[in-house]
């Protein structure tokens, strides 16, 4: 039997797929699951539902943030299986992965239905003509509504043109939680196991469309990097194979060529990257050998440099500017503190990071980081924090496109579901952010609002959405567009803050006097210094205040008898709430321990007069 017959018979026993879904839908726990089933893992029972997420933030927050590549061997087929991110930020890696299987898995809750990020992915995925699947997870969910759910799903493929043979797409039901599945939309008839979503995969997806008989052809769609071997391009072997220690050429974006030694290849089991000394046609695997690979360039055989269409990588919508700590408290806690270390860690996060830009400002220990939005920048700062570096960072901004001679700022589609009792609020609010109402649909309790509205418009709403709606509503925005840009301070914070004049630790004396001024951040034993901002003003000017200020000792006795100080509790500020809070003239400061707002200008006669300047028009 000749090799390329033997090539073919094994391509018959391999599927490549995507997992595609709206935040929190389910998809790592049914990826979990289905490795488990397998019997990839001996002991799967000790595994938990969201082994797959490893990285510490993805299992706190529940959020799938990197791509991830598994493989699992299921009646003799091998399946790769690709868990790409859900939230709108990482939407480049689920396009740039789209290219790399022949199927996707679209994972709906059985309660939420459709969300404005299960069109966003579905979108991607019928764009590049990848056959979907339909996988109804939650379906033991209290109200779940399966039925309905396919029915909205179908919907959906219509309104996004779907080819009529996708239409008829198969639908499996699942509780990912429970481990259970099945091919009926009764709760009831749910077995343990996955075999009915692992059977939809054999029967209805077809095997990789490759040629292993043509020289050898692959497209990096993904970047991983390691200190040792550099940057690794992650995609599909297009075409033939390649081996170990093989010299191939790197077709560059800018269409010139360079030749490389290939170091390492690297295939799946699991969620475990193995060593592999050769890989062929069909293959999703990670190449080493180029430091400066990059998504979107063709390696392919020397003699045969045929360069595939170069991926579309997603352009930053944001950006952030990121300094040495510069605070009195600067170096207590980091082990990483000066510019070199930080700009190394930032050029590190670059090298895998495909829609990161860095730019370091000239003459200063600053750098412009450009991203695809708050999660995607506020994820790298958390990371930075927990590293153990010390930084600064600055609001974020948008960034403005000149189009046809036109300034432009980025909109997006933002989608609210709320009760009733709250609807006028968020449509007042919303509406002060410039927000255009598309479409309103009220229901017995509930009322879901589609908007459109400019990127900056969501800077420092979603942290008071949540207030706004106690904690009860849902929220979720995509990247529409860009737009001509509106005149409108959109954005900016409307109330004052409170900001220490002195330096020390805080004292419940002096609390006790602030606290009536507004809503304070800090807690009595709180290291604080003069330009650091520890609370809300009830006004919309800032009001330096002293919080640092003892009870006066005298040697007369009181008449009355001393009491405790029973202070309101203080505003818990996360990292991405302070984020969202701040104005230009503010900034983070981050710390492996703690995170604190502060002016840029700390000293308070100085911000006095900046603020005059500011009033009157004299500075930006």
């Amino acid at each position: 039997m000749s090799c390329v017959h033997k090539r073919r018979l094994t391509l018959m026993n391999m599927r490549n797929v995507a997992i595609i879904a709206h935040v929190d839908h389910g998809k790592t726990t049914l990826v979990s699951q289905l490795l488990k089933f397998s019997g990839t893992y001996r002991d799967a029972s000790s595994l938990s539902n969201d082994f797959v997420d490893s990285n510490p933030i993805e299992r706190e927050r529940g959020i799938t943030i990197l791509a991830k590549t598994t493989a699992l061997d299921y009646k003799g087929v091998k399946i790769h299986i690709l868990d790409t991110p859900g939230h709108a930020d990482f939407g480049g890696e689920v396009e740039r992965i789209m290219h790399m299987v022949d199927g996707c898995i679209l994972v709906v809750d059985a309660f939420e239905g459709t969300m404005p990020q299960t069109r966003f992915v579905l979108k991607k995925a019928l764009q590049s003509h990848v056959k979907p699947i339909v996988v109804i997870n939650k379906i033991d969910r209290p109200n779940a509504n399966p039925k309905k759910v396919v029915d909205d799903v179908l919907a959906l493929f219509i309104e996004l043109g779907a080819p009529e043979e996708f239409l008829d797409f198969k639908v499996a039901y699942t509780s990912a939680l429970k481990g259970t599945s099945s091919l009926s939309a009764d709760p009831d008839d749910q077995v343990p196991g996955m075999a009915a979503v692992l059977d939809l995969i054999i029967s209805e997806i077809s095997e990789p469309q490759v040629e292993p008989d043509k020289p050898f052809q692959f497209q990096p769609a993904l970047l991983d990097y390691n200190d040792f071997i550099g940057r690794i391009g992650i995609g599909l072997v297009k075409r033939g194979s390649v081996k170990l220690n093989d010299i191939i050429t790197d077709i560059r974006l800018d269409g010139s060529f360079k030749q490389f030694k290939v170091l390492k290849i690297f295939g799946y089991s699991g969620i475990n990257r193995i060593e592999i000394d050769h890989a062929e046609a069909g293959d999703i695997i990670g190449i080493a050998g180029l430091t400066d690979i990059n998504v979107g360039e063709t390696l392919c055989d020397n003699n045969n440099l045929d360069a595939l269409p170069i991926l579309r990588i997603d352009e930053p919508t944001l950006q952030m500017t990121f300094g040495t700590n510069s605070s009195p408290l600067a170096g207590r806690d980091g082990k990483f503190l000066t510019a070199r270390k930080i700009e190394e860690r930032l050029n590190r996060e670059v090298q895998k990071d495909v829609s990161l830009r860095v730019k370091r400002i000239e003459n200063a220990e600053q750098w412009i980081v450009s991203g695809r939005g708050e999660l995607h920048l506020g994820i790298l700062i958390e990371n930075m924090r927990r590293e153990g570096y010390e930084l600064e960072v600055s609001k974020p901004e948008v960034i403005i496109k000149t189009i046809n001679g036109v300034k432009c700022e980025p909109y997006e589609d933002l989608s609210i579901d709320i009760p009733n009792d709250f609807t006028g609020t968020i449509m007042d609010v919303l509406g002060n952010r410039s927000a255009d109402l598309v479409k309103m649909e009220s229901e017995e309790t509930t009322t879901k609002l589609d908007y459109v509205i400019p990127s900056r418009g969501l800077i420092g709403f979603i942290s008071n959405f949540l207030t706004l709606t106690k904690g009860y509503g849902i929220i979720s925005h995509t990247y529409k567009e860009y737009r001509p840009m509106i005149k409108a301070n959109v954005g900016e914070r409307q109330v004052g803050v409170l900001v220490s004049v002195d330096q020390g630790t805080s004292t419940p004396y002096a609390i006790e006097h602030v606290e009536d001024r507004g809503i304070l951040f800090i807690e009595p034993k709180v290291d604080v210094y003069e330009g650091m901002i520890v609370g809300e003003n009830k006004y919309d000017i800032d009001l330096a205040v002293n919080v640092t200020q003892t009870k006066p000792q005298t040697n007369v006795r009181s008449s009355n008898k001393d009491f405790t100080v029973v202070l309101k509790s203080a505003r818990k500020m996360s990292l991405e709430a302070c984020l969202d809070y701040i104005n230009r003239d503010e900034l983070v400061e981050i710390t492996p321990t703690t995170y604190r707002m502060r002016k840029k200008v700390l000293n308070t006669a100085e911000r006095k007069k900046y603020d005059y300047k500011k009033r009157n028009g004299l500075v930006d």
